[in-house]
């Protein structure tokens, strides 16, 4: 059973730090991406926001919602 118990915090940790990593590459993409994107006020503005609060959930340590939020951002972009 503490095999077990510890194979599966050993793996929740592994998870956690991949998206952990994630996040910094996500945002270096649509920052690159912003820069040549020609997208409306309207959709600019939401690739912006959600790109701070991806940020923002990142540094909380939310790694799993800041991959969403990112991804959403990425999204808008057309980008992977």
């Amino acid at each position: 059973m503490k095999k077990l118990l510890l194979t599966f915090a050993a793996s929740l940790a592994f998870c956690v730090s991949a998206f952990a990593s994630q996040c910094p590459v996500d945002m270096g993409k649509i920052d690159a991406a912003m820069e040549t994107a020609q997208l409306s006020e309207a959709d600019m503005a939401t690739v912006k926001e959600l790109r701070a609060k991806g940020e923002e959930l990142h540094g909380a340590g939310d790694h799993a919602n800041s991959v969403s939020t990112l991804a959403e951002a990425k999204a808008i972009l057309g980008i992977e």
